[in-house]
């Protein structure tokens, strides 16, 4: 998730709820989610907001009058200081050092404290020592410096931290510090200037999206500029056209910006850079707000969705402003200064709404697709006659191979939405742990959203085995429609916002995941897992990743999770921490419940005693945290390695005081049932279908693409019994496994996994 995209903020003044909300807490609320609550702030002065140092991502309801608005590199700089008091003291006493602190940049001389004495260095990075993370979109602005003259040696690093390098120099050269230790040896301030260029264009009252005409082989011609720049030191004018300067029909041409004159041609020629064709004037009712359309331009046909409609100055005709696909529109939602609405720079086109006609994308198909869509639609027309929703349930082992093998299968991709469909895919194709969610009683304003998940979505995937693309695009903009993000329909985002979105602020399900930590209970829908730096893990299960992660943070799952939704760890999405990471196909989690009796590890008798400091000792079992029973446990710490060890009494079940317990004591598992995977930006799922070790599915919405730019994606699904094979092996066996030679697509199993889905059988719907 781009951080950009939030609001911070810093707390000032103690909230009556939550109480252990602390003083100079920092924390966010995405910038959709933010207009759509301030828009009910008439029936509440509060911000559903997320805290940058929770160890959830559950939000708070809290008073704006107990929070200040911070800019996202205030929040960073203020994030790295050492305690919540001290960056409320940074914020409240020292804003001036806030601001010098964002004139700083690489090379400047600086003076840096450390340990009570104030040393001389220069700046070598600027940034973050820890990498952001959904829940943690920003992990504080850190100053690496390195030290000068009489202060070399004095430092407590040579320009690294855990096991990355982000600066060199020599040892105990270097130091990490907070704005608040930093303080320039000159005093700089920040005073952002206006480029010359700027203010020439300004003089000359021409901005990109005016029309203007120019005077080419004896005729006046005319256009809509698209930018202004400098070449040689003059400044010079690209134009959008309807004839280049060759004569040929689209184009564009570059001309001095004093051979320009702002204006139109008044015999009503095409202002803009629209390729009209010689058909009747699309008047399709069906295009309106959110709509995706497709236009002709001088280059050829552009793709985008409408985010305007209504008449421009001096224009008679009604007009449409077009978020484009590409970069090839004039502006980023303003026309001659004033803003119709918000998009990225140069994706903004205004036209005539005649010129518009609906997405082709997906009317270019196959007679065989064309049937199906058809067909599609006369079972929609059914259904909506009836009122009836239609459970279907999911697709079973055995239908897996006449349903869903093949192309033109799954869910069809289109324009960044494979997050979405790898995730639909993997929760509802083979699995109905969270059907619930299609059912459950939700808002009038969002029950649109929740029958277009079931009745166009989760009900074609599994009775016909497809799902098309308008309807995935439907569901996107229906979420866009209900302010929950602005860029739904256009921009690639996670799974987990995705979900999150869905789940809690649409149909306000409970959270799937409670966590305990001492004593409190923490609710969540989905687990980031972190690793401390000392982990001794190369080649690690998932297993052991969850029990490692559990282990570092002193978490215990507070009841056993009928989902539960694992993000592995990663730097970013495109750096891995493990090159592979071995699929637990169950998760035993009876030791990582808060509640419950457990064996011990070495008898098998009841435990009563855990202990931390014996969970990594080579000695015993790779999983599982390590309880022992009273005798156990005193025969273990004796040894002289473990005398300083500190085992803690577990809470013992009253039914299970002074009992033994059998050796075959259930335990609490959860199976995997599909794993979400990303490589170079693009998701794709893998479905555990089946209870043989080689019943997988591989997933992708846009394995295959038929035509260039008005052409549509393929998605594919293909059965990948290869998989098995591989988890047959030992971890030694899959260690010595080169990726590039895996057979077919296991290599994006083990070496690209983002996110593991586990469910508890006995919460399945239809099992």
């Amino acid at each position: 998730m781009d951080p950009s995209n939030n609001l911070y903020f810093i707390i000032t003044k103690k909230p009556e709820i939550p109480l252990h909300i602390k003083l100079g807490s920092i924390c966010y609320i995405p910038k959709y989610k933010y207009t759509h609550e301030v828009s009910m702030l008439s029936r509440s002065t509060k911000l559903s907001v997320s805290f940058i140092d929770s160890q959830t991502s559950l939000p708070y309801d809290i008073d704006r009058n107990c929070m200040e608005s911070l800019t996202i590199e205030e929040a960073d700089l203020l994030l790295a200081s050492e305690s919540e008091a001290g960056r409320l003291k940074n914020w409240i006493r020292d804003k001036d050092a806030l601001q010098r602190a964002l004139g700083l940049t690489v090379g400047t001389d600086v003076m840096v404290e450390e340990d009570g004495e104030k040393l001389r260095g220069i700046i070598c990075y600027i940034g973050p020592m820890v990498d952001p993370n959904f829940w943690r979109p920003i992990t504080g602005r850190y100053f690496g410096i390195e030290l000068q003259g009489a202060d070399k040696g004095k430092g407590k690093t040579s320009g690294s931290f855990g096991n990355r390098t982000f600066f060199s120099c020599e040892k105990n050269c270097g130091v990490f510090a907070p704005f608040s230790r930093v303080s320039p040896v000159v005093p700089t301030t920040v005073s952002p200037s206006m480029p010359k260029l700027h203010t020439q264009h300004q003089t000359q009252d021409i901005f990109p999206g005016d029309n203007v005409i120019f005077f080419i082989d004896e005729k006046y011609r005319c256009g809509i500029v698209v930018d202004i720049h400098e070449e040689g030191g003059q400044p010079i004018v690209r134009i959008s056209t309807d004839k280049d300067e060759n004569g040929k029909r689209g184009g564009e041409v570059k001309l001095p910006l004093h051979m320009v004159t702002k204006g139109e041609i008044p015999s009503g020629s095409e202002s803009m850079d629209i390729d009209t064709p010689p058909v009747e004037a699309h008047t399709d009712l069906s295009m309106s707000l959110n709509s995706v359309v497709e236009v002709t331009l001088g280059k050829g046909n552009s793709f985008g969705i409408i985010r305007w409609i209504g008449r421009l100055p001096d224009r008679e005709d009604l007009m449409v402003g077009l978020e484009l696909e590409e970069d090839l529109g004039v502006s980023d939602g303003t026309i001659k200064g004033k803003r119709y609405f918000s998009c990225l720079p140069r994706r903004a086109l205004f036209v005539k709404l005649k010129s518009c006609r609906p997405d082709s994308r997906f009317q270019n198909i196959s007679a065989q697709n064309k049937m199906m869509l058809e067909l599609g639609k006369n079972e929609e027309d059914a259904d909506h006659s009836t009122g009836k929703l239609e459970t279907v349930p999911p697709i079973s082992t055995e239908q897996v191979n006449q349903l869903l093998i093949g192309r033109m299968k799954g869910i069809q991709g289109h324009c960044n939405s494979c997050y979405m469909d790898a995730a639909l895919f993997g929760l509802f194709s083979c699995s109905s742990v969270l059907d619930s969610m299609l059912f459950k009683a939700t808002t009038p304003q969002d029950a649109p959203i929740q029958r277009i998940l079931l009745h166009n979505i989760v009900n074609p995937l599994r009775s016909k085995g497809f799902v098309q693309g308008r309807h995935i695009m439907k569901f996107r903009e229906q979420l866009q429609n209900h302010g929950y993000s602005h860029s739904f329909t256009t921009d690639e985002k996670d799974p987990e916002e995705f979900l999150i979105i869905v789940m809690h602020h649409i149909l306000a399900l409970e959270p799937l995941l409670k966590l305990s930590a001492a004593g409190k209970v923490q609710e969540s829908y989905c687990y980031q897992i972190f690793l401390d730096q000392n982990h001794s893990l190369v080649l690690p299960t998932v297993q052991q990743l969850l029990e490692h992660s559990f282990h570092s943070a002193g978490l215990k799952l507070a009841e056993v999770p009928s989902c539960l939704i694992l993000q592995m760890p990663r730097f970013g999405k495109k750096f891995k921490m493990f090159d592979k990471i071995i699929p637990s196909l169950e998760l035993d989690i009876t030791d990582l419940l808060s509640e419950g009796p457990q064996q011990c590890i070495i008898c098998g008798h009841l435990a009563v005693k855990e202990c931390v400091d014996c969970f990594k000792e080579p000695v015993f079992s790779q999983t599982g945290f390590k309880v022992f029973c009273k005798t156990c446990s005193t025969q273990v710490h004796s040894h002289p390695q473990r005398l300083s060890h500190q085992p803690a009494a577990l809470e013992i079940p009253k039914g299970y005081l002074g009992r033994s317990i059998p050796h075959s004591l259930t335990r609490d598992r959860l199976e995997l049932f599909a794993v979400l995977c990303i490589e170079t930006s693009h998701y794709v799922s893998f479905v555990k279908y089946g209870p043989n070790t080689q019943d997988w599915i591989f997933f992708d919405s846009m394995a295959d693409r038929e035509g260039e730019r008005d052409g549509f994606n393929i998605p594919e699904v293909q059965a990948c019994p290869e998989v098995g094979m591989y988890l047959e092996m030992s971890p030694a066996e899959l260690a010595n496994q080169v990726p590039r030679d895996m057979k077919g697509v296991a290599k994006r199993l083990f070496c690209d996994a983002y996110m593991y889905l586990y469910q508890s059988t006995s919460m399945c719907l239809y099992r």
